[in-house]
């Protein structure tokens, strides 16, 4: 049974620092992409980064590329998002996903329940 569990989130002040994480289980056998996604109150979903396999392949959206850091530990089985100089509009609630084809585009086949990203000004 395949489990995506994300962890860390909660309340910053504006221009704070937060790390997620994102913990897979029942995928040992399978190179898989995991990527950040976003949604805000109101809003669409907002793809935030992925990251491919190896870890040598790191995409970021707009909104975010320069201050969040993708980053993954195979040996934990765990995606960190580290959320750097973060501003209110960064607020929402972030999910982790993986993408079994392993390129981190397309469509994502598991995903986890979400995590809040509060950031107070």
């Amino acid at each position: 049974q395949v489990q995506v569990v994300e962890s860390g989130g909660g309340w910053v002040q504006d221009g704070g620092s937060l790390r997620l994480s994102c913990t897979t289980s029942g995928l040992t056998k399978y190179n898989y992409a995991t990527g950040w996604f976003r949604q805000a109150p109101g809003k669409e979903s907002e793809f935030v980064a992925v990251s491919r396999w190896s870890g040598a392949n790191k995409y970021y959206g707009n909104a975010v590329r320069g201050r969040f850091t993708i980053s993954r530990d195979h040996a934990k089985e765990t995606v960190y998002l580290q959320m750097r100089n973060v501003r209110p509009d960064d607020t929402a609630v972030y999910y982790c996903a993986v993408n079994m084809s392993g390129r981190g585009s397309g469509p994502f086949d598991y995903w986890g329940q979400g995590t809040q990203v509060t950031v107070s000004s």
